[in-house]
């Protein structure tokens, strides 16, 4: 579901939360942020995604977009809802005006041009992955900032695995970035630049996954 963004004051004032995202993306294309959002929030939103899963809304996610989409379980196993922000729910709204807030200080700051944005919850199954890919597509580049929100367990430990790894180059050598998804943690990375997997996963694994795109 892709979203224009929704025009909101915004002010002034250096936020160290963004700068410190920005200088990160800056300088190795990625950022790993805690404290995006409040422990409420979190807790909210991991309510909203079970009780949404609960009533079978759901579906298997595809690969490729709506001009080419399949779904292949070889490839990605998790289960998707996309969020409408125009039918959100309390919670989702203020995921929604923080994204928002976010995007316009982006914007402010660094002309990077965001005017849309796309998100979904994600499940993914025990025994599921998603294996090494990358977030843009063949026919459409619009995606510059890829965003994901973990809404796991507060007791999530690394042995539940589906941990996100980063494939970086630094001259040429490839250095693989493994982050584990402890719930709140949100990692943001350059779209076009970063292939990435979601490693096998042996307990269910909640998040919210996204990307702000230009025009």
């Amino acid at each position: 579901m892709v979203e224009p963004l929704i025009s909101a004051e915004i002010s002034c004032e250096e936020n160290p939360l963004y700068e410190q995202i920005i200088f990160d993306i800056g300088s190795k294309g990625f950022s790993i942020a805690e404290g995006f959002f409040t422990n409420e929030t979190i807790v909210a939103l991991r309510d909203a995604l079970v009780l949404k899963h609960e009533a079978n809304r759901f579906k298997k996610a595809a690969i490729g977009n709506h001009l080419n989409e399949t779904v292949e379980k070889s490839i990605r196993g998790d289960k998707i809802l996309w969020i409408d922000e125009q039918q959100a729910n309390t919670t989702e709204c203020l995921f929604f005006e923080q994204i928002n807030h976010f995007v316009q200080y982006l914007n402010r700051t660094c002309f990077m041009g965001i005017m849309y944005k796309e998100f979904h919850y994600a499940l993914y199954p025990t025994g599921t992955f998603y294996k090494r890919h990358i977030d843009t597509f063949m026919n459409d580049d619009r995606r510059k900032l890829s965003f994901v929100c973990y809404l796991n367990d507060e007791d999530w430990q690394p042995e539940n695995g589906g941990e996100l790894v980063l494939y970086l180059n630094d001259d040429g050598i490839e250095i693989p970035k493994t982050i584990y998804p402890f719930p709140g943690r949100v990692v943001i990375f350059e779209s076009q630049r970063i292939e990435h997997e979601v490693k096998p996963v042996h307990t269910e694994r909640l998040s919210i996954t996204g990307w702000l795109k230009t025009r």
